[in-house]
């Protein structure tokens, strides 16, 4: 399998934050497609729509969109799991409880997307809350500062009574090129880094003090 660019693996980071949140607070399934579409702009749209703003390292917006069956669906099924009886729970998606709860859990989806960033490439970024609104016609957003020529990606996904809900995103311009994983450092970037140049520079004053430098491999090492 090629490898992904820096927006489809962060879009695909992004699926899984929902998948595992939305799992672990429903007691549920979450069914999500295999293919990332590239789209040209990202907007709410109707039933139930929530986005939040992210900014730092990397910068973007994450909206969801679910259909009132599929927001109805996980929130009840939050509710039940956590042991409120039936007849007390909301029975229409417009309504506050189903509305709060999802700016809730896109709160949460957020947080653990911005964590597994974090800990794959060491980059960070904040958010502001989450708004979750009820529409009735789509709404395209953009983000206030103007993002040069943001890329834009829509993920499709089902509940576990095969609700359809999506996740659109973008993000700025960027490409993430790891120095070396994050998950086996030290935990002070900083100071994995300056031993990678100092080991280099060693490496380098070694074979100049025996007379055979090799070339190719100091050229090998910097177009890793």
């Amino acid at each position: 399998m090629a490898k992904l660019s820096t927006i489809n693996h962060v879009a695909k980071i992004f699926c899984e934050a929902v998948k595992e949140v939305l799992e672990t607070s429903t007691a549920s399934k979450v069914i999500f497609s295999p293919t990332i579409q590239n789209i040209p702009s990202i907007s709410l749209k109707p039933d139930v729509g929530c986005f939040v703003q992210f900014s730092g390292d990397y910068a973007g917006l994450f909206i969801m969109n679910l259909s009132g069956p599929a927001a109805l669906e996980l929130y009840r099924k939050n509710m039940t799991y956590m042991g409120f009886p039936e007849d007390e729970l909301a029975s229409d998606y417009s309504s506050d409880d189903v509305v709060n709860f999802i700016g809730e859990m896109i709160n949460q989806v957020i947080g653990k997307a911005r964590s597994k960033v974090e800990k794959e490439y060491g980059l960070t970024a904040d958010n502001n809350q989450p708004k979750a609104i009820t529409i009735s016609t789509a709404i395209t957003l953009s983000i206030a500062t103007m993002l040069d020529k943001p890329r834009c990606r829509r993920l499709s996904f089902k509940t576990e009574d095969n609700n359809p809900f999506y996740v659109e995103m973008n993000m700025e311009q960027t490409e993430f090129i790891k120095l070396f994983d994050v998950e086996q450092s030290s935990g002070d970037a900083q100071a994995d880094i300056d031993a990678m140049m100092a080991e280099g520079v060693d490496d380098e004053v070694n074979q100049e003090s025996n007379g055979d430098v090799d070339i190719d491999a100091i050229m090998a090492e910097f177009s890793k």
